[in-house]
């Protein structure tokens, strides 16, 4: 008897990076009646020939208004959190735990304090609403407002002391992780999304990350940014160096490498190369894993 031929299925990282594509090509990655897609820089031929290449190896145009950046920008945080929210899940035999994928809307300055490495920012503000001088002398270096947050929960002693009896009421009374302690959730990674990146985008980003690694008490979250940037000599401007944050993932890598070199830009070629052989800059379909360590 002949055995039927085996069908070929996707990884499912695969799919979740097609779907997350589609997604943008229906709300963001648009062109507009010029045929320039929505990440390019209009003002800049390059920029404009490497979004096209791209766009090209991910599916059909679709022509349409160009969203205002804001509102791109929104759309692509949308996005980029169901991505996460459908991928880093599968991964919990690599990293059990409970988890909360979310987009944060709010933008206040103590946004950040619910979680437990910067619970303490609700004592600096209210300090600083009654001492101007304070204010003054702090500035925004405790105002962090990341765009999508993957946050842990606290564990039960029951779900500690599952496989064998590991605490008790004497012991590991100031764990973070720890219910019983009475402390907040803890920030697994702050992730910044910039759909194109300008200087002052970048700055921004690398602004955040530093008050972040600064203003924390405890272990530091990953502290990443995705980007659907084109030209890679900006991308340079904030994956390169090290220090504040730990990687940029594109959202579309491989076609990006290949979009350049197939213009055959040895220069921003060289770059790409310098910064994914460097592990700074890495493809959106990296991510989950990378939250996983």
């Amino acid at each position: 008897m002949s055995k039927k031929p085996a069908r070929h299925t996707s990884a499912f990282f695969a799919e979740a990076r097609r779907s997350f594509h589609a997604a943008l090509l229906e709300k963001v990655l648009l062109t507009n009646s010029a045929g320039i897609p929505a990440n390019a820089d209009s003002k800049n031929n390059a920029s404009i020939a490497i979004a096209k290449g791209i766009l090209s190896r991910l599916g059909p145009e679709i022509t349409g208004a160009r969203l205002a950046g804001q509102m791109s920008g929104n759309e692509f945080e949308v996005i980029t959190c169901k991505f996460i929210s459908q991928t880093f899940p599968h991964l919990s035999h690599l990293r059990p735990g409970e988890w909360t994928i979310e987009q944060i809307k709010g933008r206040g300055r103590t946004t950040i304090a619910r979680f437990d490495q910067y619970s303490h920012l609700v004592a600096l503000d209210k300090a600083a609403h009654k001492d101007p001088e304070l204010a003054a002398a702090l500035g925004n270096d405790y105002t962090i407002t990341p765009d999508i947050v993957v946050v842990r929960a606290l564990e039960t002693d029951a779900s500690i002391n599952a496989p064998e009896f590991i605490v008790d009421e004497e012991v590991s009374r100031h764990a973070s992780l720890r219910k019983i302690n009475q402390g907040f959730p803890i920030l697994h990674a702050s992730i910044s999304c910039k759909w194109t990146l300008r200087s002052d985008r970048a700055q921004n980003a690398r602004s955040e990350a530093l008050n972040l690694i600064r203003n924390r008490k405890g272990r530091l979250p990953h502290v990443v940014v995705v980007t659907g940037e084109p030209l890679p000599s900006r991308l340079s401007s904030i994956a390169l160096g090290t220090g504040d944050i730990d990687c940029v993932y594109h959202f579309a890598l491989p076609e990006l490498v290949a979009s350049v070199k197939d213009l055959g830009h040895e220069d921003a070629a060289e770059s790409l190369h310098i910064m994914i052989h460097g592990r700074r800059l890495k493809d959106i379909s990296d991510l989950p894993l990378d939250l996983a360590v």
